[in-house]
C-alpha cells in the first residue's frame, strides 16, 4: 500500500476512521495499491520455448542421475507391456499354445527378455515359433 507524503493531504489520513472514509481516500488517490513485485517469467518462457524446439537438451545441460529423466521403472513398464502384448498376439493367432504362453509369460516377468525381438528369438530357438519375423 502506498500513502501520499503530501502534508496538505496527510491530515485527511488521521480523520479516516470508518471503512467508508478509507474508501474515500482511495477515490482521492491519497491511499493507493502498490504494484505487485515479482520475478519476471520472461526469461523462463524464452528458455522453455527453446526447449520445446529441442535446444538446451544436450548432455552438458542435463542434471540428475542417469535414470532420473527416464526412470528404470517406467522403462520396465514399457518393455513388459510390449512383451506381454506380443505373447497375447501369438496366443490369439494360435502360433503358441497356452502352456507355452504361461512359460514365456513367467520368464518375461523374471526379466529374461530385453525386447520383443529377443522374446521372438528365444521362441524360435526353443522351437515354438517357425519362420522369419511375423
Amino acid at each position: 500500500m502506498w500513502i501520499t507524503n503530501d502534508p496538505a493531504r496527510q491530515e485527511k489520513l488521521g480523520d479516516a476512521i470508518t471503512r467508508d472514509a478509507v474508501r474515500g481516500l482511495i477515490v482521492e488517490r491519497i491511499v493507493q495499491k502498490r504494484p505487485a513485485i515479482g520475478v519476471s517469467r520472461g526469461r523462463a518462457k524464452a528458455r522453455a520455448a527453446q526447449r520445446s524446439k529441442g535446444r538446451r537438451r544436450g548432455v552438458g545441460s542435463r542434471e540428475g542421475a542417469a535414470h532420473a529423466r527416464y526412470p528404470r521403472k517406467r522403462r520396465w513398464i514399457n518393455r513388459i507391456r510390449a512383451i506381454r502384448g506380443r505373447l497375447r498376439e501369438l496366443k490369439a493367432d494360435g502360433k503358441i499354445d497356452v502352456a507355452t504362453y504361461r512359460k514365456f509369460y513367467r520368464q518375461a516377468k523374471g526379466g529374461m527378455f530385453h525386447s520383443r525381438a529377443h522374446l521372438e528369438q528365444q521362441l524360435r530357438a526353443a522351437g515354438y515359433l517357425k519362420g522369419g519375423p511375423s
